[in-house]
């Protein structure tokens, strides 16, 4: 059985993950990374990010990579995390579950929203979503909402299965690859025949690769990913982190961004936006 785990970063290298009780208690600020792309990358990224803004708030920063997006949740729920980078659905269960608050949104081509795509190789001959019955596909993560919701419901919209029912009624084989950069590297290396990723997952793939696949499917506009805190945070220290997340849309600190994801920048949160991907997921029995 492959056991999960999490790797803690920051000024120091922390236990692997520590207690809810022991986490209130703390005098440092703990961040949790969702792995959507390779977490060995994160890992050196994490590193910087965490030493800046340890700089800038004046208390020790550290980071970890959660093993899924669930974990991410799960972290804000134990205090084992005050703060946590991660998508729109695991941000709506956080925020019905656990109490947690949006805080920040990533911007990307001047826009706090994107889109998820169902990618294909060229050379498999999928033209379209109803060529991939009975073919394999893979996903992000179960609770991603552009790797996993929202493109799965791309295959509802036309009317190739029905919201809730059973995917394995249309595909031969679905799975969940961990992250973003590990669908589409599942289809560009020939291993599925779909993948369902962010419009931004081609990125992650290497200029030869990126001309072996394509999209066949996009689905509306989502909510990007956000900044989330645990319920209960410091109003003070939620307050000094935010102010240190916006400097990095100054000219002189944009090179950090490359650390946190690589969004373009980041904006104050609206709450409201993520509506949609509550009703979604509410659709699909995520939410009671």
């Amino acid at each position: 059985m492959m056991k999960r785990r999490s790797f803690m970063l920051g000024a120091a290298t922390l236990p692997l993950m520590m207690s809810g009780a022991i986490a209130q208690g703390r005098d440092d600020l703990v961040l949790a990374f969702i792995p959507q792309e390779n977490p060995e990358k994160l890992i050196g990224d994490i590193a910087i990010i965490s030493e800046w803004l340890s700089d800038e708030i004046g208390i020790p920063v550290r980071g970890f990579v959660t093993s899924d997006h669930a974990a991410a949740v799960e972290a804000l729920r134990n205090g084992d995390a005050d703060i946590s980078f991660m998508g729109a659905l695991p941000y709506v269960l956080a925020n019905e579950h656990v109490g947690a608050q949006i805080i920040l949104q990533e911007v990307y081509r001047g826009e706090p929203s994107y889109t998820s795509r169902i990618f294909v190789r060229r050379d498999r001959g999928i033209k379209e979503l109803a060529d991939l019955k009975g073919k394999t596909i893979a996903f992000a993560d179960p609770i991603s909402e552009s790797g996993y919701l929202y493109p799965l419901d791309e295959f509802a919209a036309a009317g190739l299965l029905e919201r809730g029912a059973d995917p394995s009624t249309f595909f031969d084989r679905l799975l969940f690859a961990g992250g973003y950069q590990q669908a589409i590297q599942a289809v560009a290396s020939g291993l599925v025949d779909a993948a369902g990723a962010s419009q931004y997952s081609e990125l992650l793939l290497s200029p030869e690769q990126q001309q072996e696949v394509i999209w066949i499917s996009e689905t509306p506009s989502l909510p990007s990913h956000g900044v989330i805190a645990r319920d209960g945070l410091d109003a003070d220290l939620r307050e000094r982190f935010v102010n240190a997340m916006l400097k990095l849309n100054d000219p002189d600190h944009q090179e950090l961004l490359q650390h946190v994801y690589s969004p373009d920048g980041y904006i104050i949160a609206d709450p409201g936006a993520y509506e949609p991907v509550r009703d979604l997921a509410r659709a699909y029995g995520l939410l009671g």
